[in-house]
């Protein structure tokens, strides 16, 4: 299974339980942004309690347990969109089905048919935000392109306004340099 479960950081906070999920195929250059920007939020803050970080990779139907009765589910990932590679985009609630139902790459396909089941059984996150960088490359390769690199600090902080509007603030491990 591809799925990693890191273990919140405790703050004093009594936080919502919430979920920064980062999906995509690294081997694949931008396509694997979101787990790119997971690892980046996980090297760079403190998370409260009550909020997990799973790395989704291109799995999905693992992670159903994982997803359910959430209060905030936020998912970091590449979105083609057709805007300019290296463009921030956010989605939220309703928007996120329509979305996925564009089914661009296997693991969006895996996680739209995991939203839809837990909607179905009446399991689904109460607010779900998808916060994506439009690729530049789906070239095989491990490296961002520079357009998707240059929007890493954007998406960041899209990804802490997010959790910060849903009583998840992160606090910075260290001064950025």
């Amino acid at each position: 299974m591809n799925t990693t479960l890191h273990p919140a950081h405790e703050t004093e906070a009594k936080p919502q339980r919430a979920v920064l999920l980062g999906v995509g195929n690294i081997l694949l250059s931008d396509e694997g942004v979101g787990v790119r920007l997971v690892e980046r939020i996980l090297d760079r803050h403190r998370l409260p309690a009550g909020v997990a970080v799973l790395d989704g990779g291109t799995c999905a139907m693992e992670m159903l347990e994982d997803l359910e009765h959430l209060d905030l589910l936020v998912i970091a990932d590449c979105v083609r969109s057709g805007r300019t590679p290296g463009s921030v985009v956010v989605l939220r609630d309703e928007e996120v089905p329509a979305f996925f139902r564009t089914k661009l790459s296997p693991h969006q396909v895996g996680l739209a048919d995991v939203l839809a089941t837990l909607r179905f059984i009446g399991r689904a996150p109460r607010r779900t935000v998808v916060v994506g960088i439009e690729p530049q490359s789906l070239a095989t390769g491990m490296s961002l392109s520079s357009a998707v690199r240059a929007a890493l600090p954007l998406a960041e902080e899209a990804l802490l306004d997010t959790l910060a509007g849903g009583g998840c603030a992160l606090a910075a491990l260290r001064e950025a340099a």
